[in-house]
C-alpha cells in the first residue's frame, strides 16, 4: 500500500526561496529586524545546502539602498530591482519561476503588509503555492504584520516557520544535508 504525503509539503525540485526587499534603509525601522535577518540567513544557508534556487528583490534601491549586508554576503547574483510593490512586476521573475517548474515559493522579507502581501496574493493568483515563514517577515507595526499574515493565510498562503520549511525540504534525518541544516537551525 502506498502512503500519500500531503500535496502542500514542500519538495526540493519544485521549491524556490524569494527574499523580498530586505534593504538597509528600511530594515532599521522594522519590528523584530534581528529575527528577520537571523531567519533569512538560515533560509539562505539551508537552501544552498539543499540546492534550492534563491531569488531576491530590491524595491527602488536608489531610495531604499541595497539588500542588507548580512544577507548580501551570502547571496549570489544580482538583485532583481523593481518599482512595483508586487514582485509580479519584477522583470521576468514570475515567467522564470514558471519555466523552471518552481511551483512552491517560500517567501520572506519586508514589509509584510505591502510588498510581501501583494507578491504572495499575486503568486497564489498565478497558481503558485506560497509558504510564508512568519518568523522571517516583518512590518513596522504589529497590527500590519498580524493583519497581513491573517489575510495571506485566508487567501491560501501556508503560514509556517523557518525551521518547518527547512525540515520539510530535508524529508529525512541521518544524511549529511540533515546534519548541516541541523547546525544552522540550532
Amino acid at each position: 500500500m502506498e502512503i500519500n504525503r500531503h500535496p502542500k509539503i514542500l519538495k526540493r525540485e519544485n521549491t524556490a526561496l524569494l527574499i523580498i526587499d530586505i534593504q538597509e534603509k528600511i530594515l532599521n525601522v522594522m519590528a523584530h529586524k534581528e529575527r528577520v535577518i537571523e531567519n533569512t540567513k538560515k533560509l539562505i544557508e539551508g537552501m544552498k545546502i539543499l540546492r534550492v534556487p534563491i531569488f531576491y528583490t530590491e524595491q527602488y534601491p536608489k531610495g531604499l539602498g541595497e539588500t542588507a549586508k548580512a544577507l548580501k554576503e551570502l547571496l549570489e547574483g544580482e538583485a532583481i530591482q523593481k518599482m512595483s510593490f508586487s514582485c509580479s512586476g519584477a522583470k521576468d521573475l514570475f515567467p522564470t519561476l514558471i519555466e523552471r517548474n518552481l511551483t512552491q515559493i517560500v517567501v520572506c522579507g519586508i514589509e509584510s503588509h505591502v510588498c510581501v502581501q501583494q507578491t504572495t496574493l499575486d503568486l497564489i493568483a498565478n497558481g503558485f503555492q506560497v509558504d510564508l515563514p512568519a518568523d522571517a517577515v516583518s512590518s513596522r507595526r504589529e497590527i500590519d504584520y498580524q493583519t497581513a499574515l491573517n489575510r495571506m493565510a485566508k487567501n491560501g498562503a501556508e503560514v509556517t516557520t523557518t525551521e518547518s520549511v527547512l525540515f520539510e525540504l530535508l524529508e529525512v534525518c541521518g544524511t549529511p544535508e540533515f546534519k548541516a541544516v541541523s547546525k544552522i537551525v540550532k
